[in-house]
């Protein structure tokens, strides 16, 4: 479904996603036009990673292992005695150096050399990326298979790396293939799994800033149980876009599938997908604890190629449920539009 957007819509999504895109140094990539999504997240890559190398590279304490003939750091006994290292007169050392060869680095020069090996890049952006890489001399190159990701922390001192990494998870895990030979190559267009994240925090970015007044988050809806009722067993309930305005609020369900249907072959009929109703009938009605109508939800998906494709309000029991979809091979003004008709019934 990926090929239907257009690359600098692709371009809007991850600039509201990921807000540090918003900074001074990134304009200039909105005023460019993009062949295919490699050049998009290599020209990103380019312009973050040259305003980090101004900054200077992360570094941090690499513990090294070493056998030498004077005392350095602490003496490792186990290694010692097995490699029989007394013969010798030497010994088996660890100590710390402060180096570039940290995670983060090592994450962001391989996911720069798969976009050079394998990616679809225009010429010039080439060039760029292969003077960057002589700044990453002294940082291994890792098997992207191997990012250990939940590892990957953030602190004051390396927190300009977050957008980077974000857009280098985009190539190593939502556009790095191998063939049945072994070898890599990259896909034309990112999976619909990491399609849908990022769509996702898009549409949760965007109303975080166009619409400051807003209470905007992904928040947890309680069960509207009794009080002598158990919790036990009954699943979390957290959406992925809740809006507050007043006494009004907002749940918005965002879906990125290849079908926004479903249809039943026995009866010759199409409907809505019924697990994405019910999920949002179910957070709706539970957030409407005192049954004001106050409370309203939208499942929004992203438009498909199915000749019927859902736009319909429902008044379910006194609360508004809406399916709506947003389609994002039009212009970047039409889906503004559609995005902020749903923030305009929050006003109304």
């Amino acid at each position: 479904m990926a090929n239907s957007i257009r690359i600098k819509n692709i371009y809007y999504m991850l600039a509201y996603a990921y807000q540090a895109l918003n900074e001074v140094g990134y304009k200039n990539v909105e005023t460019e036009e993009f062949k295919n999504i490699h050049d998009l997240l290599s020209s990103i890559l380019i312009k973050g990673v040259s305003g980090q190398i101004k900054r200077g590279l992360h570094r941090d304490y690499v513990q090294q292992t070493e056998t030498i003939g004077s005392l350095r750091g602490k003496i490792d006994l186990t290694s010692s005695v097995k490699r029989q290292t007394t013969m010798t007169r030497q010994m088996v050392c660890q100590y710390d150096l402060f180096l570039e060869d940290t995670q983060l680095n090592q994450i962001l020069k391989s996911a720069m050399m798969i976009l050079l090996r394998h990616g679809d890049v225009k010429l010039i952006n080439k060039k760029t990326l292969r003077k960057i890489l002589l700044y990453f001399e002294n940082v291994m190159e890792i098997n992207p298979y191997r990012v250990n990701w939940s590892a990957v922390s953030y602190h004051r001192n390396n927190a300009t790396y977050k957008m980077l990494i974000n857009i280098c998870w985009l190539v190593i895990k939502g556009l790095l293939l191998t063939t049945d030979d072994g070898k890599n190559k990259m896909a034309q267009f990112l999976d619909d799994q990491q399609m849908h994240r990022l769509y996702e925090k898009f549409v949760l970015g965007y109303y975080k800033k166009e619409y400051p007044q807003f209470a905007t988050s992904a928040s947890y809806i309680n069960w509207d149980l009794g009080e002598d009722d158990s919790k036990t067993f009954l699943p979390v309930m957290k959406s992925d876009i809740t809006l507050t305005y007043g006494v009004k609020t907002i749940i918005i369900e965002t879906k990125y599938y290849g079908q926004t249907m479903q249809s039943n072959a026995i009866f010759n009929s199409t409907t809505i997908i019924s697990a994405n109703l019910y999920q949002i009938f179910t957070y709706v009605k539970n957030k409407d604890v005192g049954k004001t109508g106050n409370i309203s939800g939208v499942l929004l998906y992203a438009k498909t190629d199915e000749a019927i494709t859902p736009d319909n309000d429902y008044l379910m029991g006194g609360n508004r449920i809406s399916v709506k979809t947003l389609d994002l091979s039009e212009s970047w003004e039409d889906i503004k539009n559609q995005l902020d008709y749903i923030a305009s019934t929050l006003l109304s």
